[in-house]
């Protein structure tokens, strides 16, 4: 397996850097019609579209509308069902990711000025969010929690999933885990399809005010399309991990790191920046080594030859600096002192610190959140979070005696944009 090797001291680093990171989903004009026109179907046509193409894409022929949801019965006979050990990693992962996001709820405020003037943000919950779960040879149990559980504890009142079940296969784990996470509703469609029942209700599927989970092409395309109907999470690239190390990690361990992300799709990417030359050359053997065990190797392989590299740096500034321009949605620093390194680090979605802190942990239990920004939009978001299913109001409160002052100065700004009616309205309230 041929990984690009680079060094900073390259004279075409930057230039070579700059390619290695560039990834534009190319548009398929194709896929974006099909999608386009699959929306506008589903908008003029309710349940009866949504029917239509899932018997068409999922082969699912379901006898009517009622027929796509399912009981909670259902969904707590496949948490009843699940193996011992299974049921109890589900429950505790579900303990840790609740636990970590209690603590980013956020609390309405105000304050009272000295001319009994009130000003103050109000907090609330969405009303009701809509989660898309990948299905089919993609289904990923630890994606419901990390969607779910965070609308829960932001206090929305209604939590709708779609699934789609091709050929009328359901995931056990993904159907208990929506159990646990407290869904309260789950239908089995997926696709452009759902999202668009999402995004303008049908008789049978409720309108959402927001709209998350991960999905194929044709979701993401669906997502970006309706935004602005519905606010949505993100639209995610593919997986990244960059590790940093100091060299004295066992680099079998950063090598599987590595794959760790590369094993999700051929255009995964996976970086690894030291200052040791020999460590570098260590983990490439590693990465060798390992490669034969893995079940998923060719997309590994694929990934990493195409997208991956393993780079020279000078020194910790100089990894910190480079860090920080790819922005990567997951961050290692597989060093001696990681706490030493968080001043120079300002853009990754999350950062695993300290050698026994692999990314797979963040994936499934740690607590934060695994949904992340890729493709170096960490630069300006966040990861999901309790606050992505709050919304703020502002609270004025104005007093007799403060709509003395403030009417003159709105008065004023008022007149100098041309809008009399605004400057009257102030006016209208002087003494």
């Amino acid at each position: 397996m041929k990984i690009t090797r680079l060094s900073t001291k390259q004279t075409d680093f930057d230039a070579t850097l700059s390619k290695l990171l560039a990834f534009e989903e190319t548009a398929d004009e194709k896929l974006e019609a099909t999608v386009a026109s699959i929306l506008s179907d589903v908008k003029k046509r309710g349940d009866v579209a949504v029917l239509e193409y899932t018997r068409k894409f999922d082969r699912l022929p379901l006898a009517d509308a009622t027929a796509m949801e399912l009981p909670q019965a259902e969904l707590k006979a496949a948490f009843d069902g699940l193996p011992a050990e299974q049921r109890i990693a589900l429950e505790q992962a579900a303990q840790r990711v609740t636990a970590y996001h209690q603590k980013q709820v956020q609390s309405s405020w105000s304050y009272t000025e000295a001319d009994g003037t009130m000003l103050g943000q109000q907090i609330t919950a969405l009303d009701r969010v809509g989660l898309y779960v990948p299905g089919g040879k993609a289904a990923y149990p630890s994606s419901v929690l990390m969607n779910a559980l965070p609308a829960k504890v932001a206090g929305v009142d209604e939590l709708i999933m779609v699934v789609p079940t091709p050929d009328g296969v359901k995931n056990q784990l993904v159907l208990a885990a929506a159990y646990l996470s407290g869904v309260d509703r789950v239908f089995t469609i997926g696709g452009a399809q759902a999202v668009a029942a999402l995004a303008y209700g049908t008789a049978t599927i409720p309108k959402v005010d927001k709209i998350v989970g991960p999905g194929n092409a044709y979701v993401a395309s669906a997502k970006r399309r309706v935004f602005g109907v519905v606010g949505i999470d993100m639209i995610a690239g593919p997986s990244e991990i960059l590790v940093i190390c100091d060299g004295q990690t066992d680099p079998d361990w950063v090598a599987m790191d590595l794959f760790s992300q590369a094993e999700h799709d051929e255009l995964a990417q996976a970086i690894l920046l030291s200052p040791d030359a020999a460590f570098i050359d260590a983990v490439a053997a590693s990465a060798n080594k390992l490669l034969e065990q893995m079940p998923r190797k060719d997309i590994i392989k694929t990934a990493l030859e195409n997208r991956g590299a393993l780079i020279h740096v000078a020194d910790k500034d100089e990894a910190c600096r480079i860090s920080n321009r790819i922005a990567p949605e997951h961050l290692e620093l597989s060093v001696a002192d990681p706490q030493a390194w968080l001043p120079k680090l300002k853009h990754a979605g999350a950062i695993f610190m300290g050698r026994y802190t692999s990314e797979s942990l963040g994936d499934y239990c740690a607590g934060p959140n695994h949904v992340l920004p890729t493709s170096g939009t960490a630069r300006f978001s966040s990861p999901l979070g309790v606050y992505d299913f709050q919304k703020r109001s502002s609270l004025i409160q104005v007093s007799a005696q403060g709509a003395q002052t403030l009417g003159k100065i709105a008065a004023t700004l008022a007149f100098g944009e041309g809008l009399q009616a605004h400057a009257q309205s102030a006016l209208f309230r002087q003494k």
